[in-house]
């Protein structure tokens, strides 16, 4: 696979399109998501070291998926928008994939993010691969827990829908945008997925949507979309659970294969083999 990111278009809605060497094989995905890096390595959130629960995770994709080549990180990256978060995730993470993308989560700061990758294709929204349209959206509100799309969030959408070259389309975020059974996080969830859905609705390209947030793992379909949510690379929030509460499983990845007729295998990976210091009786949230 070719490093070549090349920008169709010069405006803000630019895509960004990734040469293949190989068009025949699906397109290999990875994604990390909800990391809650420190400003300074060792930090702990609810007694885990989220460097070193990034590691494991980082170690197993490197065991088991050396071929990926896009790396998806779907917001959380840090916990506090400290710009040394996101240089170290950059360093802990870039060799994983050619290729990686990221978006905001609520404890990011959008505007640190752009500070320290300015022009970099990190940060890059829309994306051609194959025939695969990949769009980073974002969910996130600052100073807001929860998820929101604006209206200019679903104009770019709209736009990236109606001009894309490619047959597939791959859309990715960071909140909830279906209620998943947890009183306490749905209230979390994009507060404006009707508008969301009614706009998906309009193209049968749509093949998956996937998200973080949720720090649980999630796989169901709705009008032959797959919708995906995936672990931590943290802690881990209990399914099914009205209040606040810390699941026994440890962190994980989602792997995804894009095939070239529409369909995606996908799968999730945890951690094995290694026992986290983590304050599961805390109970008052994060």
């Amino acid at each position: 696979m070719s490093k070549r990111l090349q920008r169709r278009n010069s405006d803000q809605r630019h895509t960004l399109r990734i040469e293949r060497n190989n068009t025949e094989r699906p397109i290999e995905l990875v994604q990390i998501t909800d990391s809650h890096l420190g400003g300074q390595p060792g930090e702990e959130l609810l007694g885990m070291d989220t460097d070193q629960s990034l590691a494991h995770v980082i170690d197993l994709i490197e065991a088991e998926r050396p071929s990926a080549e896009l790396l998806l990180a779907t917001g959380d990256i840090s916990n506090g928008g400290s710009p040394a978060s996101y240089l170290r995730f950059q360093q802990l993470t870039g060799h994983l994939a050619p290729h990686i993308l990221w978006l905001p989560g609520n404890h990011d700061a959008l505007p640190a993010m752009q500070q320290t990758f300015a022009g970099d294709p990190a940060l890059g929204r829309n994306i051609e691969v194959g025939n695969w349209q990949i769009i980073m959206l974002n969910s996130a509100t600052p100073g807001e827990v929860g998820g929101n799309f604006s209206a200019g969030e679903l104009e770019f959408l709209q736009h990236c829908l109606e001009t894309t070259e490619a047959e597939h389309v791959l859309l990715c975020m960071h909140h909830h945008p279906i209620p998943i059974g947890c009183d306490w996080l749905d209230g979390q969830q994009v507060r404006n997925a009707d508008a969301f859905f009614a706009l998906v609705d309009q193209f049968s390209s749509v093949r998956g949507i996937l998200w973080g947030h949720i720090h649980q793992e999630l796989d169901q379909q709705r009008n032959s979309v797959s919708l995906m949510a995936t672990p931590s690379s943290c802690i881990q929030f209990a399914a099914n659970s009205p209040d606040f509460k810390l699941a026994r499983l440890n962190p994980g990845y989602r792997w995804l294969s894009l095939h070239a007729d529409g369909a995606i295998d996908t799968g999730i990976s945890r951690v094995t083999g290694v026992e986290f210091d983590i304050d599961y009786e805390h109970s008052s949230g994060y």
